[in-house]
């Protein structure tokens, strides 16, 4: 009873976690709250493969509504018997949890790397990626962030919205791995048996 509660709970956390990486996510379109950047395209490359919205968002949401749903008694009778019912939801469940963990992994690393190419932003030599080249060092050399001057605050603005999101995606996949974990543990070690009935397959 414990690990199915812990399952569940586990399921229902990714719900929140989905939906403020997918409003995070949005926010990277319209530095400082305004969209003139996103309308001419003068943001970030990674920006554009929708990677916190679709997801560690909605696909991330998608499983965790599904997760939840398995748990449900509605599911108990899809197949000859109990056993037989709760051996397959398991192995949905861990199926989904993995689609979970590859999600959320792909997510937080595109995030990571990001972050270490440092924002787009107009300088002295016109638009691209000033820090690209500082493999991630211009993050704790605040004095280089003014040469960004377009948009405003592009720098802290990007460092602030990547970093939450590679938190949020990190957070799901802890949570995937764990959700993984304990059905694993409830089919191999006593929450209930598994076993091949004759004539099922």
């Amino acid at each position: 009873m414990a690990l199915e509660t812990c399952g569940s709970c586990l399921s229902c956390l990714l719900i929140p976690l989905a939906l403020w990486s997918i409003v995070v996510n949005i926010l990277l379109y319209f530095p400082n709250g305004r969209s003139s950047h996103a309308a001419s395209y003068q943001l970030p490359n990674y920006v554009w493969y929708f990677e916190g919205i679709c997801f560690s968002g909605v696909m991330i949401l998608l499983l965790a509504v599904i997760l939840i749903a398995l748990e449900c008694s509605v599911f108990h009778r899809c197949c000859q018997s109990e056993s037989c019912n709760k051996t397959y939801r398991s192995f949905i469940s861990i199926v989904l949890a993995l689609l979970g963990v590859a999600f959320s992994g792909y997510s937080c690393i595109i995030f990571t790397l990001g972050l270490i190419q440092g924002p787009f932003c107009n300088s002295s030599g016109g638009w691209d990626y000033i820090f690209k080249d500082t493999a991630g060092g211009y993050l704790t050399d605040y004095s280089a962030w003014s040469r960004c001057t377009e948009p405003a605050n592009m720098v802290e603005w990007n460092i602030i919205l990547l970093s939450v999101l590679i938190a949020l995606s990190g957070l799901e996949l802890i949570i995937c791995f764990l959700k993984v974990a304990a059905e694993l543990k409830r089919t191999l070690c006593g929450t209930y048996s598994v076993f091949v009935q004759a004539g099922i397959l």
